[in-house]
């Protein structure tokens, strides 16, 4: 009985030390492509009150695990030459401590190991490590795919300088070809060996359909989709540049009117139209109370003085000959100038009797 208790403190302590404390999560191996990156994971996650002191990579040679990279208070550490500029591990994110090797090399090949060292909260160490075979092959090349050079697209003016570019992934080296095809359904001709199909001044004739394949050390070789390649005479293009901003930008100048703007507007009119229509209607009531004022003056006048007009009259219509100074009850008068008189005198008369028909208010003054 005392034998089955102490057993089973003793695996309670094994669990404790087992799985009170960080776990390293690994692969067991990992292929990367020959001239190509690869990166092999190590990660854990932290826990509270354990702090990372020590990292290290190692890998296997002849048996003996050699350290390649070193992480401790001081900094990064990379052991080996051969590895400088090739090996990065990552410090971003914390309980990621993954290897990340670039350019891989066939004689790469090994067995890694990621060991990590954290003081526990009583002050010791805990030390865990895990080991990943690293697996390095040559990897056909696959399906390439064509873009061009400075952004541009497939269709270009004549007289520019433009590229197109075939790219493929595989295990270098990777050797490519461009073909045009032909009109007559012909077999496609070959127009380049390199990766770069190269326009150093766009020609009319270089317009059509282009390709390119791609062959690495094994595997067979890869064609890309068949792009359609457009060259457009530099001096048609301009006219449609410049008359499409036209037709364009004019709406939208227009949307864009404020409307705090076309209510200014609306606002203004108003008071011009106010405006005018005041100025006539005043001008318009001066000009019928001066003929009222003209009208009362005329029928006064011709009132109060008909005796010195017929006088009047009557001279400026007599003869030279006659005196200048005759009066109303002299008996000389000639009879021509009585008759002129009357003439005149209902002439006056007339007038006056159209004006007072014409004119409103002159009767009932």
């Amino acid at each position: 009985m005392m034998g089955l208790l102490l057993g089973l403190l003793f695996l309670g302590h094994l669990m404790m030390v087992t799985y009170g404390h960080p776990i390293l999560e690994a692969p067991e191996s990992v292929t990367g492509p020959w001239k190509g990156d690869v990166n092999i994971p190590c990660t854990f996650a932290p826990l509270k009150g354990y702090t990372q002191v020590l990292v290290k990579w190692l890998v296997r040679r002849d048996s003996n695990p050699i350290t390649i990279f070193l992480r401790d208070s001081s900094g990064d550490h990379i052991q080996q030459a051969k590895y400088r500029g090739r090996l990065h591990i990552n410090r971003e994110v914390l309980g990621d401590v993954s290897l990340q090797l670039k350019t891989l090399e066939m004689d790469d090949r090994s067995h890694y190991t990621c060991e990590v060292t954290w003081q526990t909260p009583n002050g010791n160490q805990v030390v865990r490590d895990k080991i990943i075979e690293l697996r390095v092959q040559k990897l056909p090349v696959s399906k390439p795919t064509v873009t061009t050079g400075n952004g541009y697209g497939f269709t270009v003016l004549q007289g520019m300088s433009i590229s197109l570019q075939c790219q493929a992934q595989g295990s270098p080296p990777i050797s490519y070809v461009w073909y045009k095809e032909q009109a007559n359904n012909s077999e496609p001709i070959k127009v380049a060996s390199l990766s770069t199909l190269l326009f150093k001044a766009a020609v009319l004739a270089d317009s059509g359909s282009y390709f390119c394949t791609a062959k690495g050390r094994v595997g067979s070789e890869q064609c890309s989709n068949i792009v359609k390649f457009v060259v457009k005479d530099s001096s048609k293009p301009h006219k449609t540049k410049t008359e499409a901003p036209a037709t364009i930008q004019f709406p939208l100048e227009r949307k864009g009117l404020p409307i705090f703007a076309i209510i200014f507007i609306i606002i203004l009119c108003c008071m011009v139209v106010f405006i005018m229509t005041y100025v006539m209607l005043s001008r318009k009531t001066s000009q019928q109370e001066h003929v009222y004022e003209v009208a009362r003056v005329h029928a006064r006048e011709t009132s109060n003085s008909g005796e010195t007009m017929r006088l009047a009259i009557c001279e400026s219509g007599c003869s030279s000959e006659e005196p200048a100074t005759r009066t109303l009850g002299n008996d000389y008068s000639d009879e021509p100038c009585l008759d002129q008189e009357y003439q005149i005198i209902a002439q006056i008369n007339d007038d006056y009797t159209q004006l007072l028909s014409t004119v409103p208010g002159i009767m009932s003054s």
